[in-house]
């Protein structure tokens, strides 16, 4: 009996299989007469890969496929001409700027004009920034562009957008806010803000930071923690915090609408208010008033600069302007954003400065914010400051960080390891045209375990005719010769008369004395990188700097252990002058200084590069025209790129009358450096600097480095460096 029923299930079962085969292939075949062939789907949806591009599709093939479509193919290989950047990397901001109605957009397009890499001429250029505002594509924003596509069109190098950058921030509007920028911008590279990973084109696009209407064009605030005076911060009283919009409909709402699960009133505080828009009485909930009532309860930014982390959840788009904000405030950043890809991710290593949590587990948040101990949330918080003081701060800085990213895809041999742009001073102090080794450059030694060089090339700026063997010049050149660690001297002849033949020069110096006529016009030629230099260090002097041997040899010493300074003699302050409302100079002698002059200083030969190459030629124009300030713009830049101070060393306290008395015997005249238009002429580009740099970089300090027995009272055969104590 049961074999029976075995055999009647088996054939029952066989019967549906041959039915339901014969009904597949039916439908298959109908499929196919309607709508063609069938493939079946995976379940994996493959346009959200950044990798999705076919690289055996012919040139021809791709030129054949209309933009739109292939679009989302589009990488450095295949969308940009690398033909138009072989004389070097030069930016073409498209003139007239009519169609700009934003702030931001100005900005953007200031920032570039003002940058080193700008060109009027477009024959010159590798990269065309177009002069029609795509920065706010909502259709409900004031600052909408119309006719986009029209325009962008009628641009006269467009050529299907290759070669160009296409800046937005806001795409879409309620209630979707979709990512579509609303206009074909063809082969063009988008700078967009709240990119999704799924949208982004690795190694193509910049995923741009949200920036608000009021960031700064230059400088910007510095990083919370480094503006006390203890970067080591003291625990804050609040664990986690959130002060925020809530959404009743709409995208993003789930997020913030489920904050008040996690919040305790205690040491996490996460606040939500609905009371915004025209109508949100109307769709309030039964959460909103207890919300608001709790929401008035706490200062935004007395939350935000207590709290340890805080929590920056999607809005209507995946960005947040509070990702910025918590960056400034030292609080680190707790995302709850799925999928964002975060600004300038392709270089910059957000793991070290962020903490990611997913929106579907937010009650999980807490935990994981507990398990972070307090060594891991001090680094977190230092990197959050250096990204933002060294890439974000300021509209010049997120420009110019696009432009090196961009510019490192296009000369890869040249470019910068992802690590320099995640270490100290970032990637936008260091050139790759100078070294491509970490050890060239003076801001890694300590990192690396290495020292600097034990030689230096001494370079002597001259200016004064040489008319006796006692002049200063030659006791400069004496002097500094009979060092142990310098390996060759080379004087800058800056004078209208030609400089003495070699036989009137000192003879048996014992190292090889170079003097260049040649191209020395103007005072910055004193920071000129010549390919004679070879030693990490360069000794700085004027033609009377009268330094004795060993005050040249302990300069050097104090240099070798902070070879990322500058270190000399003469030093002198700066202040701000509340009567005149703005800074002024002095060069009284003090406990406290800012500078050190390059007239007698010590400093890495990479800063002559970067005092070439990074400063724009407008700047260095003000010190070659008014032939005054090259030390003073050589301090700015030092301590805009290390955040330091300068350090000086003792000297005898005779150095200046001695200086003086032998340098002006016979002169009619007081010397120019005396005189009061100098000062005013100092303090003229002391402003003037601090404009271009948005900032006043400069640091004062009170440090001064003495040998070793310095007045100690003891013989004066155990000390190194006697002749310093001498008068």
């Amino acid at each position: 009996m049961q074999a029976i029923q075995r055999y009647i299930l088996v054939t029952v079962c066989g019967i549906f299989v041959i039915l339901g085969y014969v009904c597949l292939n039916r439908l298959s075949h109908v499929g196919q007469r309607r709508n063609g062939p069938k493939i079946l789907r995976s379940y994996v949806d493959w346009g959200d890969f950044s990798f999705n591009e076919d690289l055996h599709l012919s040139t021809k093939f791709r030129r054949s496929v209309p933009s739109q479509t292939y679009r989302q193919r589009c990488r450095m290989s295949s969308c940009f001409d690398f033909s138009l950047c072989e004389n070097g990397f030069k930016v073409y901001v498209y003139p007239s700027w009519k169609n700009v109605v934003s702030d931001t957009f100005s900005q953007i397009l200031t920032a570039i004009e003002q940058s080193r890499y700008y060109t009027n001429d477009p024959k010159q250029a590798c990269l065309f920034i177009p002069n029609v505002d795509t920065l706010d594509q909502d259709k409900l924003s004031h600052d909408f562009v119309h006719d986009v596509q029209s325009k962008l069109s009628a641009l006269p190098y467009w050529n299907n957008g290759r070669n160009h950058i296409i800046f937005n921030i806001f795409s879409g509007t309620w209630p979707d806010y979709t990512e579509n920028v609303g206009f074909d911008f063809g082969e063009a590279i988008l700078a967009k803000a709240s990119l999704s990973v799924s949208k982004f084109r690795y190694g193509f696009d910049i995923s741009f930071p949200l920036v608000a209407k009021d960031h700064v064009l230059k400088g910007g605030d510095k990083g919370y923690l480094y503006s006390s005076s203890n970067n080591i911060p003291s625990p804050r009283e609040y664990l986690l915090a959130f002060k925020g919009k809530r959404y009743l409909t709409g995208k993003g709402s789930e997020t913030r609408n489920s904050l008040y699960h996690v919040h305790n009133g205690k040491d996490i505080v996460l606040l939500t208010t609905c009371r915004h828009g025209k109508s949100w009485e109307k769709n309030k909930d039964a959460r909103c008033d207890e919300d608001n009532r709790e929401y008035d309860k706490y200062d935004y930014k007395k939350l935000l600069y207590n709290s340890t982390f805080c929590l920056v959840p999607r809005g209507r788009r995946l960005g947040s302007f509070r990702f910025l904000e918590v960056l400034q405030a030292a609080c680190i950043p707790v995302l709850l954003s799925n999928r964002w890809e975060l600004p300038f991710s392709e270089v910059i290593d957000w793991s070290k400065a962020v903490v990611s949590a997913d929106e579907r587990l937010l009650l999980q948040v807490p935990s994981i914010v507990r398990s972070i101990s307090q060594s891991e949330i001090l680094f977190y918080r230092q990197q959050t400051q250096f990204i933002w003081e060294t890439y974000l701060s300021s509209v010049e800085k997120i420009v110019l960080t696009t432009l090196e990213i961009i510019k490192s895809r296009i000369k890869r041999h040249k470019s910068r390891a992802n690590k320099l742009w995640n270490l100290e001073p970032g990637a936008l102090s260091i050139l790759p045209e100078f070294s491509d080794v970490m050890e060239k450059f003076p801001f890694f030694y300590h990192q690396l375990g290495t020292k600097p060089g034990d030689k230096f090339t001494a370079v002597i700026y001259a200016t004064t005719p040489i008319a006796l063997a006692s002049a200063p010049l030659f006791r400069t050149l004496r002097n500094v010769a009979k060092s142990q660690n310098v390996v060759k001297i080379i004087v800058l002849w800056h004078c209208d008369i030609p400089p003495p033949p070699s036989h009137k020069w000192p003879g048996d110096l014992g190292v090889p004395v170079l003097v260049k006529t040649r191209n020395i016009k103007t005072i910055s030629a004193r920071f000129f990188p010549f390919k004679e230099i070879e030693t990490d260090a360069i000794w700085s002097l004027e033609e009377d700097s009268l330094l004795t041997t060993d005050e040249v040899d302990f300069a050097f010493s104090v240099w070798q252990e902070f070879p990322e300074r500058i270190v000399g003699y003469p030093a002198r302050n700066h202040y701000w002058d509340e009567i005149k409302q703005r800074w002024s100079y002095t060069s009284k002698w003090s406990n406290e200084y800012s500078m050190v002059l390059t007239g007698a200083a010590v400093y890495h030969r990479y800063y002559n590069f970067l005092y070439t190459h990074q400063l724009p030629p407008e700047v260095i124009d003000t010190v070659d025209q008014s032939n005054n300030c090259h030390d003073i713009l050589f301090n700015f830049l030092v301590s805009h790129v290390t955040k330091l101070a300068p350090i000086k060393v003792t000297q005898r306290k005779v150095y200046q009358e001695s200086a003086l008395t032998n340098v002006n015997l016979n002169a009619s005249k007081p010397l120019s450096w005396l005189q009061q238009h100098h000062f005013t002429q100092r303090e003229q580009c002391m402003n003037t600097f601090t404009q271009h740099f948005g900032t006043m970089p400069l640091i004062r300090s009170k440090t001064r480095m003495d040998p070793l027995l310095f007045k100690d009272p003891v013989s004066n055969m155990r000390k190194k460096y006697r002749q310093i104590e001498t008068v």
